[in-house]
């Protein structure tokens, strides 16, 4: 949707963007039912678990050792914004974070892989 911002969309998602945050990337994709948020951002590494925890996730975060045949998706492809999307990805922490979620958010999902040595992304995937 025009307009949309990396602001817009953490308030929708209700989440706080660190602020070591780099890259960020934000849509508010337009659905038929449902609108797509998604949102990611590089964080170094060691502060990953204190960004997650903040999420209070249902469950500890799975490791997903290998990519998926394909895109779970493909309403909230990160395509959109010009990432690869972390279910293609190996070694890739996911899990759900909130289904039902505050006010008008369906549901939201996290995802982390690894960039490099010092670096994650943060991969947020959200239903309004």
């Amino acid at each position: 949707m025009e307009g949309a911002t990396a602001e817009s969309v953490a308030r929708m998602l209700h989440v706080q963007v660190p602020a070591a945050a780099t890259e960020t990337k934000a849509a508010h994709l337009q659905g038929l039912q449902d609108d797509g948020l998604i949102m990611a951002f590089a964080l170094p590494t060691g502060e990953v678990d204190k960004f997650v925890a903040q999420l209070k996730p249902e469950e500890p975060l799975s490791l997903r050792e290998q990519p998926l045949p394909r895109n779970t998706n493909p309403s909230t492809p990160f395509s959109h914004l010009g990432l690869p999307e972390p279910d293609l990805l190996a070694g890739v922490s996911e899990g759900q974070v909130c289904a039902p979620c505050e006010d008008n958010l369906n549901w939201l999902k996290v995802a982390v892989a690894q960039v490099d040595d010092r670096t994650s992304r943060v991969y947020l995937i959200g239903a309004d």
